[in-house]
């Protein structure tokens, strides 16, 4: 297959950019700089600039593109951030597929997240789910709605993940640490379902799912959520640490910000229901197994 690959800079882009060469696709890897190899191409996303040409040819387009959710505190100017950029690659992206008209790619797999639903509770939630409320559910409707631009001359899928657990980088990247020094704890109230799937699972998923014959929604998440309580002791235990240093939640507000109440004290309990019935299978279904994997 010939795909097109933005966002591939991120945690998540690198390791589907190496999968994708090894099994073999060509790539059109888009970037915000000259082109440095003969597989990149020159885009600007913020300014829905991306020429029809670029999707001539093409099977398959994926799109990870947006800022980091945590990269930074939540300023009024850092949400305007995190929604255009994903706004603005999403939107660029479809229109050249628009505009390509019958060379235009027939499936289109667009980045989303969890975030969608807002806050779950206990109630184990599948695609089928609706949209929450806050400034996360916010961002994940229009994000969606942007690719859903492209339903009909491509197969469009959101794929709403949880939280990628790496070796390098991510949550993991941030808690390991505090675990190690014997500083990890609940946060909050430890209640909250904390989402996961680990990131060859992940990767997995979505080479899958160029493939499969699925369209709309779909949870990239691993099919055992657990409450935030339970994931940091599983750290404590593979790492050999206590966890008994609890953050309260008016601390992490104060730390935070807004993401606080909308990212660490709240969660989803969602399952992958659409992978696993179209027949995927996680090489790590556990949170056992995917720390084990991530931390040892």
């Amino acid at each position: 297959m010939v795909i097109v690959l933005a966002g591939a800079s991120g945690l998540l882009g690198t390791a589907l950019k190496s999968a994708l060469r090894q099994d073999g696709h060509e790539l059109r890897v888009l970037v915000r700089r000259d082109p440095r190899t003969a597989e990149e191409v020159r885009w600007w996303p913020g300014e829905r600039d991306l020429a029809p040409e670029a999707m001539s040819g093409v099977d398959a387009v994926v799109n990870l593109s947006g800022a980091s959710i945590g990269g930074r505190r939540w300023t009024a100017g850092y949400k305007r951030e995190v929604l255009d950029s994903r706004l603005g690659a999403t939107n660029a992206l479809v229109d050249a597929i628009l505009a390509a008209g019958e060379a235009a790619p027939t499936t289109l797999l667009s980045a989303s997240a969890v975030g969608y639903y807002g806050d779950t509770g206990d109630e184990i939630v599948d695609e089928s789910y609706p949209a929450g409320n806050g400034f996360l559910a916010g961002v994940c409707r229009q994000w969606e709605a942007a690719a859903a631009r492209a339903d009909g001359p491509a197969r469009v899928l959101v794929l709403r993940s949880g939280l990628v657990l790496s070796r390098r980088g991510g949550l993991l990247g941030r808690l390991r640490p505090l675990v190690k020094a014997g500083l990890g704890g609940k946060l909050g109230s430890g209640q909250q379902y904390q989402t996961w799937i680990a990131l060859p699972d992940h990767v997995a998923a979505t080479r899958f799912l160029l493939a499969a014959g699925v369209r709309g929604a779909v949870n990239l998440t691993g099919p055992t959520p657990v409450r935030q309580k339970e994931f940091v002791a599983e750290m404590g235990r593979i790492l050999h640490r206590p966890t008994l240093l609890p953050a309260p939640a008016f601390a992490l507000r104060l730390a935070l910000g807004d993401i606080a109440d909308e990212g660490v004290l709240v969660g989803q309990r969602a399952v992958p229901a659409v992978l696993e019935t179209a027949g995927f299978r996680f090489a790590y279904p556990t949170l056992s197994a995917a720390l084990t994997w991530a931390l040892e």
